[in-house]
């Protein structure tokens, strides 16, 4: 096993324990167009998310459900470049830091289009990204990730499934900074209407790691935040809830905006609730 990565500047990590218990967010880059995610990524810093991960569309996304498929393939149809995505990055300001999750293809094909994944990696640290997450990425096979991550200062993250354990385990834990991503259940992402049982396991099998864990995949409601919270996870990751308001939203973006907020509030007084923090209701109108 080799060491893990320092996370002593980790602005990723430092968001998470600092705002413990975190809240994480997914939304796609580009649906329904850039314009709109603008707007959609700071609504979501405003409703109290204290990371936000922005999707960066690829044709064959084999790790997400359907939600988040219909997404990508909205934002692919809005003509979302890679170089159109850093340059709403670029013209982003929030107070959480950003992530970019995609696949392994669009960090080789991006600028000289080899086999090279430092023009990528370079780009997204000169955007202002804090993190990169790669689900169709063995840790086996990333080395090359890691070591330009580690040159530019970026995290890179890991999804650790249930079924992962032994050798396995040990390297993806050698590998990743920032936080494990640890996936709550079988299969791909997709709200669901309960926690399953998976995560109380997972978390268990990773408690000895000194890194912080968030839980996501199918997590939709306060209550579900705050029973992660309370199995002993650092932090709740959303995505599919939020890609459903913006879908639901269609074109307009001040409805949808304001609707994310709302749900940002939710699932963060949700998570400080497993913490057993006492958040008092918001007021009805």
């Amino acid at each position: 096993m080799t060491d893990e990565p320092t996370t002593a500047d980790s602005d990723i990590e430092a968001a998470i324990r600092e705002n413990h218990p975190a809240l994480i967010t997914y939304i796609t880059a580009g649906d329904p167009s850039l314009e709109n995610t603008k707007a959609y990524v700071e609504a979501l810093d405003r409703g109290g998310a204290d990371l936000i991960e922005l999707g960066l569309p690829f044709s064959e996304p084999i790790a997400e459900g359907p939600t988040i498929q219909a997404a990508i393939n909205r934002a692919l149809d809005a003509g979302t470049t890679p170089e159109g995505f850093f340059e709403l990055v670029d013209d982003l300001e929030t107070e959480a830091p950003l992530l970019v999750m995609t696949y392994y293809n669009m960090l080789l094909q991006y600028g000289t289009g080899g086999a090279d994944v430092r023009p990528f990696v370079e780009r997204a640290a000169e955007a202002g990204l804090s993190g990169i997450i790669v689900p169709d990425l063995p840790a086996e096979e990333a080395d090359p990730l890691r070591a330009a991550c580690d040159e530019h200062g970026l995290d890179l993250v890991f999804i650790v499934a249930p079924t992962t354990e032994g050798e396995r385990l040990e390297t993806i834990m050698s590998q990743v900074s920032g936080f494990a991503y640890v996936q709550a259940r079988l299969g791909t992402t997709g709200a669901r209407a309960d926690v399953s049982n998976a995560t109380h396991d997972s978390l268990t099998r990773l408690e000895e790691y000194d890194v912080p864990k968030a839980v996501g995949f199918g997590v939709s409601e306060g209550d579900h935040a705050a029973e992660i919270i309370e199995a002993g996870a650092d932090g709740v990751i959303v995505g599919s809830a939020l890609v459903d308001i913006i879908a639901e939203h269609g074109e307009g973006d001040a409805p949808a905006a304001d609707a994310l907020e709302a749900k940002a509030a939710e699932l963060k007084r949700g998570a400080r609730r497993g913490a057993g923090v006492d958040v008092p209701e918001p007021e009805q109108p």
